[in-house]
């Protein structure tokens, strides 16, 4: 507690001094040149921000930082000293991540790779990634095609779905929301509230690894933010034949207060602004998936003969249980 009121302090005494201007800014940078680079940094904090679900206020709990810091960081305003911090990278030639990323030094190869994929067009890029995946990532192998996971925002009916799915296929179904909550004894609200997001991350990361390990063949429903996690989400989908479950954000928003949760209309008139930017950022982490269907404006029935048809041939086990 004290160190957070310690750091709350620090933000709120940094108000004056967080105004961006061409202070200490070199090689004719200028006062233009620092607002662009504060309002991208602020972008993308409230984009990642976004794609984990998380509230100002929940970031600003789990962070240490104070909400109001948090705000000016993401509407541009943040501190001078990363402008500084900029100029330093710059001056060794690093881009401001190599500095910035916690961990250990990468190996040289992964910068000579990263330079190189950063010269490729949008459409080489999906290229290339298709040629490492083929060498070096997810083949359809029988036992990750005898694993099926299904992602997506709530409300898109992946609990219907996989359960049905899991009957129909004759596999034990997985909800990884009931299986941290088991793993650890406590509830989510509870994991969220005593010890952050980051705890839960741990364990969901945890979790997933306990259930491939185990299970050969499952249909497991992930909960809607996994896929903003690098490491988990790639664990998923070298283990997974893996389905986006994908629906229109209004069917989410009436899908989740038809089941008696009025939480995301509580205290928040932007409710379908937020969740729209939600889906916005994760739909390029979506789209990764190897197959997808879309549940808007369609019967379970309808929706669960669509998931059939996507089922991989390689999985032997759906296509001789399909009626």
């Amino acid at each position: 507690m004290g160190d957070k009121m310690t750091m709350d302090a620090r933000a709120e005494q940094s108000d004056d001094a967080s105004r961006p201007d061409n202070t200490g800014v070199a090689g004719g940078d200028g006062h233009a040149a620092a607002e662009r680079y504060l309002r991208l940094i602020g972008e993308r904090v409230r984009n990642a921000r976004a794609r984990r679900g998380m509230t100002r206020k929940i970031l600003a709990r789990d962070s240490g930082v104070s909400e109001r810091y948090i705000a000016q960081l993401e509407t541009g305003q943040g501190n001078i000293s990363i402008l500084l911090f900029r100029q330093i990278a710059r001056a060794m030639g690093l881009p401001l991540a190599d500095l910035a990323r916690e961990g250990p030094d990468r190996p040289v190869e992964f910068t000579l790779v990263r330079q190189l994929l950063e010269r490729l067009s949008t459409d080489e890029l999906a290229a290339a990634r298709e040629l490492l995946s083929a060498r070096f990532g997810r083949a359809l192998d029988g036992q990750r095609a005898g694993r099926i996971a299904l992602i997506g925002l709530r409300g898109a009916g992946k609990t219907t779905l996989g359960r049905r799915l899991a009957s129909h296929l004759g596999l034990p179904f997985f909800d990884m929301g009931e299986e941290i909550e088991r793993d650890s004894g406590m509830s989510l609200s509870e994991i969220f509230s005593l010890s952050g997001q980051a705890s839960y991350r741990r364990l969901e990361k945890r979790c997933l690894e306990r259930l491939l390990e185990n299970h050969d063949r499952a249909v497991i429903e992930t909960g809607g933010s996994l896929v903003s996690e690098p490491m988990t989400y790639e664990l998923l989908l070298r283990g997974c034949f893996t389905i986006w479950i994908a629906a229109a954000p209004e069917e989410h928003m009436s899908r989740v207060v038809a089941q008696g949760d009025y939480r995301p209309m509580a205290g928040n008139d932007e409710a379908m602004e937020d969740l729209r930017r939600i889906l916005a950022e994760r739909e390029a982490l979506y789209r990764k998936a190897d197959a997808s269907i879309d549940t808007a404006n369609r019967t379970e029935a309808e929706s669960f003969n669509d998931l059939l048809r996507v089922l991989p041939a390689a999985l032997g086990i759906a296509a001789s249980r399909r009626g």
